[in-house]
């Protein structure tokens, strides 16, 4: 594996997700407790039309700003990185105050056509205006800091911004409380804007912080033959680039709406009661896919610090780079996601009941484990494509993989298979979004080393062998499930830290290559 930055810096927003999951957990649990269901009812009916606008607005910047960012930077063109950096933040901010101004104006048509079902959730879709504004033109930062591989900025704000954001949650709304649901609710809302505030004043100081890094040379232009960039140009590049991408993510709440809208339906049509539909549902879509979620949280920030990594590569004309680097996150996506995969597989049954309480969301667990492995590659051969230019291709793979989706939902959500049929056709989705990227990118002359994987996959397999039965024998032992249960996971995670090296999956040097694992080998 190569000793690259891409490498620490995916190790970095891995370590930020995780921090920011929990803080994240931690506040639902208490906001929970504290609005109860109609509160946080209201909240939920305020807070998924933010998100539909970031993502809108701004999903798609930080990739286009990282490869162009890493484009200059490999060329050396380091005035114009400058140039690229002050026209997205304009950019930004005019479409940040568009979005939010539009917010502002369509929330009582919001709520009096009917779309937002309940009118006390107006003053929540206000509260959330500012933060529509800031988190479009905080999302030009951190795609700036992600262009010049220095994840440590973007990791920092996301936690700081994720803490400020839960303390003021928590604070509004237990203030406001008296005044009425509705008014708790908005505050806890609005808690997004400090929190994106936050985000942002950490990253201008980053920003002051670092900027000798591409101010130093800036006397480049004219010198070095490089031309100073028209703002039409370096803004027409942008939207180019981060269209296709905001139209990929807008698809992933498109397929969760289309489980939402489909999986029921298809279950009541299929001889189930209402009730036991909407329970079938909530146990794939409240439990098992959550976990597929949090597992992925690794490949995702592979995918994210990949594009640069891959981009710089890509400009340079160093196709045997790009190639290793491709190699190399793939290798680590399966060492994390297949072992993860076939745990969750095998031990579905025991998980559903350390983490939920109730073993009936098992077999959606089971059936959704492939998921996780597939997810995990489609993320990273979409990271490898948009790095190397080809924008479009991950959106057009990902629209495919819809609608095979919709098909395999259709025709295997019914009484023979119930919610594992559901549970595939996400499974079909990721698949084959994955293959078809893959497909791609060996027309690139971009292959990946499948006898290499193949022994992760064994390891893994025996893994999940030594964890059923190392479950069963505990279990004559014990009296507790859920000492049984993690005792038979550390167990699993040793057998597989054993095999690897002894199936020849994995080798010292390659460990060497890895942040933090180095250290503990020297």
């Amino acid at each position: 594996m190569s000793a690259d930055k891409f490498l620490r810096g995916a190790m970095i927003l891995t370590l930020a997700g995780l921090m920011v999951k929990i803080i994240g957990s931690v506040n639902r649990i208490l906001l929970s407790r504290l609005l109860g269901g109609e509160g946080i009812g209201l909240y939920q009916m305020a807070y998924p039309v933010y998100l539909l606008l970031v993502a809108i607005s701004s999903a798609g910047i930080p990739i286009a700003i990282s490869i162009i960012v890493a484009e200059k930077l490999a060329q050396k063109d380091y005035a114009n990185v400058q140039r690229v950096f002050r026209v997205s933040l304009g950019l930004m901010a005019v479409t940040g105050f568009f979005f939010a101004s539009s917010l502002f104006v369509a929330a009582g048509w919001l709520v009096n056509s009917g779309i937002i079902t309940d009118s006390r959730a107006y003053y929540g879709l206000i509260a959330l205006t500012p933060a529509v504004f800031l988190s479009t033109i905080l999302a030009c930062f951190r795609g700036f800091f992600q262009g010049q591989q220095l994840m440590t900025p973007p990791a920092v704000s996301q936690i700081l911004e994720q803490f400020v954001r839960v303390m003021t949650m928590l604070a509004l709304a237990y203030f406001l409380l008296p005044k009425g649901l509705e008014w708790a609710a908005a505050g806890a809302a609005f808690g997004a804007a400090p929190g994106a505030l936050t985000g942002l004043v950490v990253l201008s100081f980053f920003y002051l912080k670092y900027r000798h890094n591409w101010q130093l040379p800036a006397n480049t232009i004219g010198v070095l033959g490089y031309e100073k960039e028209s703002v039409g140009k370096i803004a027409k590049r942008l939207v180019l680039l981060a269209l296709p991408v905001s139209c990929a993510n807008i698809v992933v709440p498109i397929t969760s709406s289309i489980d939402m809208l489909l999986v029921p339906n298809r279950l009541i049509a299929s001889g189930f009661a209402v009730d036991e539909a909407t329970t079938l549902y909530g146990y794939l879509a409240g439990m098992a896919q959550p976990l597929i979620l949090l597992a992925t949280i690794p490949t995702t920030s592979l995918a994210v610090s990949l594009v640069p990594a891959v981009s710089e590569a890509f400009t340079l004309g160093n196709k045997d780079g790009i190639a290793k680097k491709a190699v190399t996150a793939m290798k680590l996506c399966c060492l994390i996601t297949v072992p993860a995969a076939v745990g969750m597989g095998v031990l579905a049954e025991q998980l559903s009941l350390l983490l939920y309480g109730t073993s009936k969301a098992a077999v959606a667990i089971m059936h959704s484990a492939p998921a996780l492995w597939l997810l995990g590659m489609q993320q990273i051969t979409t990271g490898v494509l948009q790095g190397m230019g080809k924008i479009n291709v991950p959106m057009v793979n990902m629209v495919c993989g819809l609608a095979a989706k919709v098909c395999a939902v259709w025709l295997l959500t019914n009484a023979t298979y119930s919610i594992a049929g559901a549970a595939w056709a996400s499974n079909i989705n990721f698949g084959l979004a994955a293959l078809l990227n893959i497909l791609v990118l060996y027309r690139l002359e971009i292959k990946f080393k499948w006898q290499e994987l193949a022994k992760i996959i064994v390891a893994a397999v025996l893994m999940g062998v030594s964890a059923h039965y190392g479950y069963a024998v505990l279990m004559q032992l014990l009296a507790s499930k859920t000492l049984a249960t993690i005792i038979a996971i550390g167990l699993a995670a040793l057998v597989y830290a054993v095999l690897l090296p002894c199936l020849g999956a994995i080798n010292k040097e390659e460990l060497r290559q890895l942040p933090i694992i180095k250290k503990l080998i020297r």
